[in-house]
Formats: C-alpha cells, sequence, structure tokens
C-alpha cells in the first residue's frame, strides 16, 4: 500500500524554499499531492499574489516530486482531502506549527521546518521597496519565464 502525502501552499514567486519543502514532502511517502491556493482563497485571507493562479499551478505540476496538483478554495478543504485522497502523511512548513493538529485523527501531521533566508513575502517586501521602474523590469521578467513555461505544459 502506497504512503500518500499532502500539502497545501500559495507557491507565489516560486523559490528554492517552495523546492525544498516539496522533496522533502515527498521523500515521506510514495505520493504527493499539493493543494495550490487560488487567487479567490489568498483574497479572503487578505493575501495577493503577484503570479496569477493558473501560472502557479502549472508550475507546481511540473516539478518532479509533485503527483498531483489541484486548487484549494477552502480552509475545510483541508480535512475533506486528507479522506478524499486516503492521505497518510499532511504536511505544512513549520511557520504553521499546530494550525493542523486538528487533522491528527485522520492522519500523521508534520511541520518540515522552513528554508532560511528565503520567502515569498522577503522577496515581496523587496519589490515593495523597488521603485515602480524596477517593479515593471520583474513584471516583465516573469511574464517571459511564463512564457517559456507554456510550450511545456
Amino acid at each position: 500500500m502506497s504512503r500518500v502525502v499532502l500539502t497545501y501552499g500559495t507557491f507565489d514567486l516560486f523559490h528554492a524554499g517552495h523546492l525544498k519543502l516539496l522533496q522533502r514532502a515527498k521523500g515521506l511517502g510514495d505520493r504527493l499531492l499539493v493543494g495550490v491556493s487560488t487567487d479567490e482563497f489568498n483574497a479572503g485571507k487578505g493575501k495577493k499574489t503577484i503570479i496569477n493562479f493558473e501560472d502557479r499551478i502549472e508550475i507546481v505540476r511540473s516539478i518532479r516530486y509533485v503527483d498531483e496538483a489541484f486548487p484549494e478554495s477552502s480552509w475545510e478543504q483541508k480535512r475533506i482531502d486528507v479522506k478524499k485522497y486516503d492521505v497518510n502523511v499532511f504536511v505544512m512548513g513549520d511557520d504553521w506549527t499546530g494550525k493542523f493538529d486538528f487533522l491528527k485523527d485522520v492522519c500523521e501531521v508534520v511541520y518540515l521546518p522552513r528554508t532560511k533566508g528565503i520567502s515569498s513575502s522577503s522577496l515581496k517586501s523587496l519589490l515593495n521597496k523597488s521603485d515602480d521602474s524596477r517593479i515593471q523590469e520583474m513584471r516583465k521578467a516573469l511574464e517571459t519565464i511564463s512564457e517559456a513555461i507554456e510550450p511545456f505544459q
């Protein structure tokens, strides 16, 4: 019987910390499922993304450690997905420690250490401190990356 691992995230401005989290999560089982927060769900949490949902989920789906990625649209979805996918291990970054312990009655809950020195929040903070021309350059670079990924979808 295969061990199914489940994690969730926004995965905005995908970086090495995201990749390491997914790699370590995959190491806890045979299949890794990833819920990617929709733009609407993020807005409800007061979060604004730079990369749109469609591009973020395609990036996550392209990672070799990820067996399946799907939209996350509510907090309640986590318990539903644990049961739906017969999940053995629920994984989140340790910045969420304790917040998902309510799932311990249906699966193992693991909080993995975050990668030091990088986060989407810190990258966004740098962008916010940049002048408008730098932000436009960044957005143009991100559009170029999205266009480069498109042929591989």
